[in-house]
């Protein structure tokens, strides 16, 4: 048998990769619209029932138990009440993101403030977060900290693209978190120290610096006129 080329297997496993890309990213699409389609049935016939206080939640409770038997555990009391939510949540489909998968916006419904919601969807977005990545954002506070010195409407607007950030203060979280560093507490610490945990930790420590970062080299030294 000959030898294959490094150029023609390359091609032919980029074809594999994006096909099975594609086909994933149709699942999580097709799977997100199932729960907004369950949800909006569900709504629905509860307001069909609306004499009835209780109706909503039998309705959701016999519901779950029909699923369950026919289709698995995908389909509990827990996740019928999410679908709800999410109906609720995102009425209208062009709202939706194919960006998003089932479980970015199970993290998203945790949210009640609109504007910090909206923030973190157009965040996942544009930096193509993973569905990790978003959870620790929420949990570390990066909308908050960016009002910490910014105001609402300017954070919303560059987030959404609809502004540039004309400051490093509207795109520098304070303070950083930097927990994933695992560093122990205490007084101080050497810079070797710090230095070697964001090595050890760059693609999170990127994620926590934000847009506009990449590591070029592990010390650089930078020329600025004269100095």
């Amino acid at each position: 048998m000959s030898q294959l080329s490094n150029n023609f297997l390359l091609a032919v496993r980029q074809i594999i990769i994006s096909a099975q890309e594609k086909a994933l990213k149709a699942v999580n699409q097709e799977r997100v619209m199932m729960y907004w389609q369950i949800g909006r049935h569900i709504l629905e016939e509860e307001q069909g029932g609306k004499e009835r206080a209780d109706y909503g939640t039998f309705l959701i409770k016999n519901l779950a138990e029909v699923l369950e038997n026919d289709f698995g555990s995908g389909f509990s009391i827990r996740q019928l009440e999410l679908c709800r939510q999410f109906f609720i949540t995102f009425p209208n489909t062009n709202a939706l993101r194919s960006q998003l998968n089932w479980t970015q916006y199970k993290l998203l419904l945790r949210i009640a403030d609109e504007d910090k919601r909206i923030y973190y969807i157009e965040e996942a977005c544009n930096n193509n977060w993973s569905s990790r990545q978003l959870e620790r954002q929420i949990n570390s506070q990066l909308y908050e900290r960016l009002l910490l010195s910014n105001d609402k409407e300017k954070v919303l607007a560059v987030a959404k693209k609809d502004a540039q950030a004309e400051s490093p203060k509207e795109i520098i979280k304070d303070p950083m978190v930097l927990e994933f560093l695992g560093l122990k507490p205490q007084a101080a610490f050497y810079e070797k120290d710090l230095e070697n945990a964001l090595i050890s930790n760059m693609q999170s420590f990127l994620l926590e610096l934000g847009n506009g970062f990449s590591f070029v080299a592990r010390q650089k030294r930078i020329q600025i006129e004269e100095r």
